[in-house]
């Protein structure tokens, strides 16, 4: 059973629990156990905190605020980057400090848009739509409904 996200457990997490909540995909927790839960959390706070820190960098080095790269550039410039910043080579080597360097280069151009009057619903557009669970294997359950619809 998967366990909601409740803000009110890590006030750390307040702040920016929309990027944690959206782009890191922690609406909804996946661990049964709380101590799984707990560690799930602080595996995502760690990651979020990397996030940061690289984006950061890719500021200092560029001259610009840290709030005006995107958050979600920047996790998409690092999957983009992942075979590569994956490759096997020496920890010292020249290649890993040019790779370096052009992912900070990479996230730095996603640049977050100045919008001083944008204001946006918190809605759903959708609505959510009421079917039950799927509580038994798909096979059993279809051969149920066609037993419901033959006996009919």
């Amino acid at each position: 059973m998967a366990r909601s996200w409740n803000t009110t457990e890590i006030p750390a997490a307040r702040a920016s629990r929309g990027p944690l909540k959206r782009t890191l995909q922690m609406d909804v927790l996946r661990c049964k156990t709380p101590e799984l839960v707990r560690k799930e959390i602080w595996t995502h706070l760690l990651a979020y905190n990397l996030i940061r820190t690289i984006m950061a960098q890719a500021a200092s080095k560029h001259g610009i605020e840290p709030r005006s790269i995107s958050f979600k550039g920047t996790i998409q410039t690092l999957e983009a980057f992942q075979p590569v910043i994956a490759m096997r080579a020496e920890p010292d080597s020249e290649c890993h400090r040019t790779v370096y360097e052009q992912v900070l280069d990479a996230i730095a151009s996603h640049r977050v848009a100045d919008r001083p009057d944008r204001v946006e619903p918190r809605l759903r557009k959708r609505r959510p739509k009421h079917y039950g669970f799927l509580r038994k294997p798909r096979g059993q359950t279809k051969r149920d409904l066609l037993k419901g619809f033959s006996e009919n």
